[in-house]
């Protein structure tokens, strides 16, 4: 056997492992000199193909409502995960008390159909309450991305009496975006069942509670908004 032929004998033996090996993915070997162009550009191809299927694999599904007030992701897997674990869904959205009021930053007096046609994340919180204090910017920089005629971050103080307590702890803590909304009598957290704070209501656009969670979260994060665009998605489903 001629040492060319030999080499070539050795090139095709490589080609059959390796291409055994790995489930003949892209491949490019040259053989004899590397002159085959038809070669260099299936393997191209294929290539091109095997990374396309990678992108597709790991691309984040599209979230969806199912039957009741859990959402999921396009995977079906309910979407309170991640850091949103301890969020607690209803078994299916809940009406919420018709006399729910509280106080706008005008000092008028408004209720929940003051927000009907949007999704509303609902806090409760109190200058007092520590765990308040870390999750506030949060709840901030989500109304600022998520704000919208669609959505909307409504987080009330319970403070009794005056509001200038709770207006000085929002400037303190940089609160740029969420509108003031204050309870002087604090009479929302027994209406609402709320056993510490701060809890957080998720409520659809016809002003029923789809879940809560209690104490505080990383409202900013990935988990969050994923929950909170799915709830959006779901208005009119």
């Amino acid at each position: 056997m001629s040492a060319k032929a030999q080499s070539n004998w050795v090139a095709m033996a490589l080609v059959a492992v390796v291409s055994a090996a790995i489930g003949f993915g892209a491949i490019y070997v040259i053989v004899g000199g590397g002159d085959n162009r038809g070669e260099r550009e299936a393997a191209a191809a294929a290539g091109s193909a095997t990374a396309q299927r990678a992108s597709e694999s790991t691309a984040e599904p599209a979230p969806r409502r199912v039957s009741g007030a859990v959402l999921t992701g396009a995977d079906g897997a309910p979407l309170n995960r991640g850091k949103m674990t301890t969020f607690v869904f209803k078994q299916a959205p809940a009406a919420l008390p018709g006399d729910l009021a509280f106080n706008n930053g005008k000092g008028e007096t408004v209720g929940i159909d003051a927000f009907k046609g949007k999704v509303v994340l609902m806090n409760l919180w109190a200058t007092w309450c520590a765990p308040c204090r870390k999750e506030m910017p949060d709840l901030d920089r989500l109304q600022a991305e998520l704000g919208s005629d669609r959505f909307k971050v409504v987080a009330v103080s319970l403070d009794r009496g005056s509001p200038d307590k709770a207006r000085a702890f929002l400037e303190e803590v940089g609160v740029k975006s969420l509108a003031f909304y204050h309870d002087p009598d604090a009479k929302i957290g027994f209406k609402l069942m709320a056993i510490g704070m701060p809890t957080t209501l998720l409520i659809d656009a016809e002003g029923r509670e789809i879940g809560r969670l209690v104490g505080p979260a990383e409202w900013h994060s990935d988990d969050a908004q994923k929950l909170v665009r799915a709830a959006i998605a779901a208005q009119g489903s």
